[in-house]
């Protein structure tokens, strides 16, 4: 018998989140963007040493801090240096949805010029999420010419 080097489910970039309280964090994602729990590893103290959801079709691993081993949250940080885009539906009940669980809104929802509706969330445990809705299709030569509009050079003011 021959095993897959890679896991039929792991085919993308699977992010691994650290957060405190990772069994809130996990009724949180339920709750603003549905995700389902599919595994979950728990210590005998009660600590989440690993627990998975998925979001729609994307897995998300996560787990409570382990400075000890260089994992640690954004509150540790005093910040986070990624953030997650999230295309959904409709991007407005998600969003108030999302908020009415306990996110903070850090933009609210707009129409941006690339094509998409979009607004950003800070989730309760220090993750950045984008929530997007793609309402029109902008070739890259159309996007190149928005973004110059919004964001002018000296060049071409």
């Amino acid at each position: 018998m021959s095993v897959d080097p890679i896991p039929h489910d792991r085919l993308c970039a699977v992010p691994h989140l650290v957060v405190e309280d990772a069994d809130a964090a996990i009724a949180f994602y339920r709750e603003a963007f549905g995700a389902v729990e599919t595994m979950r590893l728990v210590e005998p103290g009660g600590k989440i040493a690993h627990a998975e959801v998925r979001i729609g079709t994307a897995p998300v691993m996560l787990a409570e801090p382990y400075p000890e081993l260089g994992f640690v949250g954004p509150r540790a940080l005093a910040g986070t240096a990624v953030s997650f885009t999230l295309y959904v539906d409709d991007v407005d009940a998600r969003f108030d949805r999302a908020v009415a669980a306990g996110a903070s809104v850090r933009q609210a929802v707009r129409d941006e010029f690339y094509g998409d509706r979009c607004g950003q969330l800070s989730d309760p445990f220090g993750h950045l999420w984008t929530l997007a809705t793609r309402i029109e299709d902008v070739s890259a030569e159309e996007m190149a010419r928005r973004f110059a509009r919004c964001f002018p050079s000296p060049d071409n003011a």
